[in-house]
């Protein structure tokens, strides 16, 4: 089966169940943790994998701090990864060949989350209570799309249980790479931290975690 057929079965099999609608709810081989779209108007739900299987530990974004070809989106994930698993091995691209490898809830879909993707997810399953960093949180493709940074207090912690600090599926409150790189620098690519929602780029060969994520159309 081609990748395009496969990616309509499983989003066709996503919804023999109701479509998600409660953050952390457990939806089609991982959890609900928000929605994307254009201009505040939702295209896909976002699926976060669950922690034992979709979560790595020290993986470098590239083993050396060099160009990338594609990769700059940061909304689309799934091309990042897909352009980033074309331009080099596993042995080159530890993280986004981690998320695209993976199989879960027999789902085969799963990616490297780009930049604006893994915000939705600090903003709807933050895990402590943490203030913000207030020069982060400007996301065009949330739904609805915000057009302010946080502020200290928002978001509040995940009222998502086990995405709480210490809960069986939360995120651990340090950095998390995004498929997206850097536009202007060859050698960097963003990052996003759960403990304070701060993004920012840093050199490729860094070590951080990732956790793959997966997308269903609305």
């Amino acid at each position: 089966m081609s990748g395009a057929l496969q990616a309509v079965f499983q989003n066709q099999r996503s919804f023999a169940d109701p479509p998600p609608s409660v953050i952390g709810q457990a939806f089609g081989g991982g959890f609900y943790a928000g929605q994307i779209g254009v201009s505040g108007t939702a295209t896909h739900y976002l699926i976060v994998g669950p922690v034992a299987s979709a979560q790595s530990t020290s993986r470098q974004w590239k083993n050396a701090n060099t160009a990338t070809t594609g990769a700059g989106s940061v909304i689309d994930g799934p091309q990042n990864t897909a352009d980033i698993v074309a331009d080099g091995s596993s042995t080159v691209y530890p993280a986004a060949h981690f998320c695209n490898d993976l199989v879960i809830g027999g789902f085969s879909d799963w990616y490297m989350p780009a930049q604006n993707e893994l915000e939705v997810c600090y903003y709807n399953l933050k895990p402590s209570t943490t203030n913000n960093n207030t020069s982060s949180g400007i996301n065009a493709n949330a739904v609805p799309a915000r057009a302010s940074n946080y502020t200290t207090g928002t978001p509040a912690q995940t009222s998502a249980t086990d995405f709480k600090d210490t809960g069986a599926e939360d995120f651990a409150t340090s950095g998390y790479w995004c498929s997206t790189k850097d536009s202007s620098n060859v050698q960097r690519a963003w990052s996003q931290y759960f403990s304070s929602g701060f993004q920012g780029v840093g050199g490729k060969t860094g070590v951080y975690n990732v956790r793959a994520i997966r997308r269903v159309a609305v």
